[in-house]
């Protein structure tokens, strides 16, 4: 089972890592990272990188497609070779899947029009104008499409997908072995729940 997990010049780590932990305990799995050239491709702010396998051009198919978000993926809404190539894998595959603003890249390659789908909620704007459906669920499925909100969410992505490609045993167990019991220390982990504080400070930029 090939999952294709493309990179891009400043994603986000967490987007496609998380996923990853996850996805890579199901049998028979073999991910394979996809860039436009092989070797490191940078997160944002550019401090992490991962390594890419292959080219576009090398993998023409995978069982399960997995589109990460970032900053970067806002500069490649009209970037017609990784659209095509997203286009292409979705043709073939069981499960296309993006995190967080990788749902833009999902839309932009005209596969949400008239779906449902969410996103990072500061993207909201950008994803609907391409004609999907907003929806403030942490994780969406429309039929063969997964869309998964910001960053952390796509660990809760992978694991309901474990569930739907093996059975939620495996599911299960898999989260018991990243040990995935998530007790935040803060309840600001969303527009609606988060101090006003927190939400001026990120708007002038947390670092």
């Amino acid at each position: 089972m090939r999952i294709a997990i493309p990179l891009f010049d400043r994603f986000t780590a967490l987007d496609a890592v998380g996923p990853y932990e996850v996805l890579k305990f199901l049998p028979g799995a073999e991910i394979v990272f996809v860039a436009t050239e092989p070797g490191p491709v940078r997160d944002v702010p550019k401090w992490l990188a991962i390594s890419a396998d292959a080219t576009f051009t090398e993998i023409d198919a995978c069982d399960v497609l997995l589109v990460p978000g970032g900053p970067g993926a806002r500069g490649l809404l009209k970037d017609e070779e990784l659209l095509g190539w997203i286009g292409r894998m979705h043709e073939g595959s069981s499960w296309t899947t993006s995190v967080c603003t990788g749902s833009l890249l999902l839309a932009a390659a005209g596969l949400l029009t008239g779906l449902s789908a969410t996103t990072h909620w500061a993207a909201i704007d950008v994803l609907e104008s391409f004609g999907a459906t907003y929806t403030a669920e942490r994780v969406v499925f429309q039929d063969r499409i997964v869309t998964a909100a910001g960053v952390s969410s796509g660990i809760d992505m992978a694991l309901a997908l474990a569930a739907h490609i093996a059975d939620q045993t495996t599911a299960e167990a898999i989260q018991l072995a990243i040990e995935y019991d998530p007790q935040p220390p803060f309840d600001a982990g969303s527009p609606a729940k988060a101090p006003q504080a927190a939400k001026d400070l990120l708007a002038r930029g947390i670092r």
